[in-house]
């Protein structure tokens, strides 16, 4: 995974190529400048310590006044940061610096949403890893500026034994057998969550048990309600497929111990937001 200065070069590689030539042509090399970041609808801003490092990375002399911090509440009308540097940084990092916060901000905000929606149960919202390649750091950073919750970060941070897996396998107690012996014998600590499509799926796996969480996938509230009580306390549970902001509460009274929900990212809608020059 690319550390957040290895995107940033790899981001601005992309962008300015062999040169930014419209200020190249138009701006003197040592002007100097100002810009503000304008909001311009009601969300959860995300993505300012990001936004901040951009600017450092191109000239670490910028100076930032913070009128915003990530997590917060925003409104249309309101100026999120001023930032003074050369106006070549400025115009090199403007669109980099934007659609970072537009798409983390999005994130955050729809996330927020679903938290909010649950607040009066134990219940925690999850994300997955339906992720923009390459971005999944700040999309899961996002999620967590809205109050969510990461699931893995990768294949490598936990065993996830799905549909696939198991079929491939030979079935949920081969797989949960075979991932156990193969840890042990790799000095692996990592947890393992298995996916089950049926109540009977449950019981399989109770019976074998050796693992850490158990995901209902595309099971209905019932449905989950029914394997929730089954599983008691032995595992943590995890509600997954077809859920959305109209059903959630359904899902959350079951007790279920996550609700993992891919649109919180891949579904987010980014938030209108712009950088503008400040003239004196």
């Amino acid at each position: 995974m690319l550390n957040t200065k290895e995107f940033i070069e790899a981001a601005l590689s992309e962008d300015v190529g062999s040169g930014d030539y419209s200020t190249l042509a138009s701006i003197p090399a040592d002007a100097r400048g100002k810009a503000v970041l304008k909001i311009k609808e009601n969300g959860i801003i995300a993505g300012m310590d990001l936004a901040e490092e951009i600017f450092y990375f191109l000239e670490p002399g910028s100076q930032f006044t913070l009128f915003k911090k990530d997590g917060d509440k925003v409104h249309n009308g309101e100026i999120a940061f001023e930032v003074s540097a050369g106006v070549h940084t400025i115009l090199k990092a403007e669109r980099l610096a934007l659609n970072c916060m537009q798409r983390m901000s999005g994130i955050a905000t729809l996330t927020n949403q679903y938290v909010e929606i649950i607040k009066g149960y134990p219940t925690k919202i999850l994300d997955t890893r339906k992720t923009t390649p390459l971005f999944r750091m700040h999309e899961k950073e996002a999620v967590r500026i809205g109050g969510g919750v990461n699931h893995r970060m990768g294949l490598y941070d936990m065993v996830m034994l799905k549909d696939n897996h198991i079929d491939f396998c030979g079935g949920i107690e081969k797989a949960i057998e075979q991932t156990n012996d193969y840890l042990r014998k790799n000095a692996l600590n990592l947890k393992i969550e298995v996916e089950t499509r049926s109540i009977e799926d449950v019981k399989r796996v109770l019976a074998v048990g050796n693992v850490h969480r158990i995901m209902l996938d595309n099971y209905t509230p019932e449905q989950t309600e029914e394997a929730v009580g089954l599983i008691g306390s032995k595992y943590e549970t995890e509600a997954s497929g077809g859920i959305t902001l109209d059903n959630i509460v359904a899902y959350a009274r079951t007790g279920v111990t996550y609700i993992s929900v891919g649109a919180i990212i891949h579904h987010a809608v980014s938030m209108d937001l712009s950088l503008k020059a400040e003239i004196v």
